[in-house]
């Protein structure tokens, strides 16, 4: 039996007695109304597949009825039926957005099969939007290139946070593709079909940056010649990418906090607070924490960032995705004749030996400027940077650095260095680095160091 819903308008209550009974039978839902304001109120209160309308009607007419319906979300079809039938109404009917035309009198068979086509066209319909959605949220994760186990544990995460409303902080090198998985988490998320949009604190002045993050009023400022929407509040109901977060000057910190708090914003110049709903990803590829203990960035503001902590890995240590992401690069970035290039053997070799402080964003810049000038089909060493060509900065055994080490390197030398010298006591190791112990636990288990002896 049918389960699907149908409105019934007729300002005859024997019309819509007759066909709430002839479709009753058909194991359809039945509801009528005796006008078109009627229909419209019952159609704010409850949701239908069909509805059937009365082409004339007292007061609003059903043609006015088609334009209603017409500005509603999902909106469900509709199918006229009148005794007055010309081709001029019928015409004007479906243009302005009817699914069918019925002329009166009619036999059931006639509705009974317009009923039918309009449910299947629904749902063709429903379906097709279910289908849009699961592709754009495949593309999701297409854009994000690896098989590293570091890769896929974050890709795993992205699946598991997404659909929720809790604030995100990625952390992580530049150019390991932060703003990639930012958009991956609106992606999949039920905000999907919103903004979703995002701001480099670290690119804007400070003035710039208030006023583009919470928009600002007339006057409020030499230049500000008309109001401007902040994009916090563009954003409402999607989800707000912020990254180089702790670039964000201390008058801002306070003002994002009255946003994670609050959910509203204050435009620069104004007294009234606006409402907004937005999900929000802060990304960094600083140390929040030294940053929160040197008193640059507010511990309280921090707390509501850290939420959700996830860390994006270097390109360093996923090695194993270096081949995905040249064979991707090279798809992306075709020569002027439109042919995709390859890269030799020992070219392949020295790419996934060099360390790539750069990251992500380094190796696609390299490679594109290889097919970019590179005169063969084939790209060698010979078409690399001089330094990667040679081996510089080449990954070394883990039981030596990188010839041209990192920060995160760096740091990670100095905290085995100080745990060794205190004899692996980490209470006393976190007072002489100035850091809180937990910080270092979290940091021993980040750089996987173990006592050796």
């Amino acid at each position: 039996m049918a389960n699907e819903k149908i409105l019934v308008v007729d300002d005859e209550e024997s019309m819509c007695n007759f066909l709430s009974i002839m479709l009753k039978k058909e194991g359809y839902q039945i509801t009528t109304a005796l006008s078109a304001k009627e229909a419209l109120k019952k159609m704010s209160k409850d949701t239908f597949d069909v509805v059937i309308s009365d082409l004339k009607m007292k007061g609003m007419s059903g043609l006015e009825l088609i334009e209603e319906i017409a500005k509603m979300e999902s909106a469900p079809y509709v199918i006229i039926m009148t005794a007055f039938a010309t081709i001029e109404s019928a015409i004007e009917a479906l243009k302005k957005g009817a699914f069918d035309y019925i002329t009166k009198p009619f036999k059931v068979d006639e509705i009974k099969l317009a009923v039918a086509r309009a449910l299947e066209q629904g749902k063709i319909r429903t379906e097709n939007v279910y289908l849009k959605k699961r592709l754009k949220k495949s593309e999701g994760f297409d854009t994000i290139i690896g098989k590293s186990d570091g890769i896929l544990e974050v890709l795993d995460q992205v699946r598991k946070i997404a659909d929720s409303d809790s604030t995100v902080l990625l952390t992580g090198e530049s150019g390991t593709g932060k703003e990639l998985v930012a958009r991956a988490i609106h992606e999949h998320s039920y905000r999907s079909e919103n903004h979703f949009v995002t701001v480099n604190c670290g690119a804007l002045p400070e003035e710039l940056l208030e006023s583009e993050l919470f928009g600002h009023k007339k006057g409020s400022f030499t230049g500000a010649i008309k109001d401007k929407m902040g994009l916090l509040e563009v954003a409402s109901e999607g989800t707000f990418f912020l990254d180089e977060v702790g670039e964000m000057s201390p008058r801002i910190q306070v003002k994002l906090l009255r946003v994670l708090q609050e959910k509203e914003i204050v435009p620069v110049g104004g007294i009234s607070p606006i409402k907004v709903d937005v999900r929000l990803v802060a990304a960094t590829n600083a140390d929040l924490e030294s940053e929160v203990s040197a008193g640059r960035f507010r511990k309280d503001l921090y707390y509501r960032l850290n939420v959700i902590p996830l860390h994006i890995p270097p390109l360093r240590d996923r090695k194993e995705d270096i081949p995905l992401l040249i064979d991707h690069f090279l798809k992306k970035y075709i020569n002027q004749e439109g042919k995709t290039k390859k890269v030799n053997a020992e070219a392949q070799k020295v790419l996934s030996q060099y360390a790539w402080p750069g990251n992500v964003r380094e190796l696609e810049n390299v490679l594109e400027r290889a097919v970019t000038l590179g005169l063969k089909a084939t790209i060698t060493e010979k078409d690399l940077p001089e330094k990667i060509a040679k081996g510089q900065g080449r990954l070394l055994s883990k039981s030596k650095e990188p010839e041209n080490p990192t920060m995160e390197a760096i740091e990670r030398a100095y905290i085995y260095w100080i745990l060794q010298e205190s004899g692996w006591q980490k209470q006393r190791a976190a007072e002489i680095l100035g850091i809180d112990p937990s910080t270092l636990y979290r940091k021993i288990e980040k750089y996987g160091l173990k006592d050796m002896k």
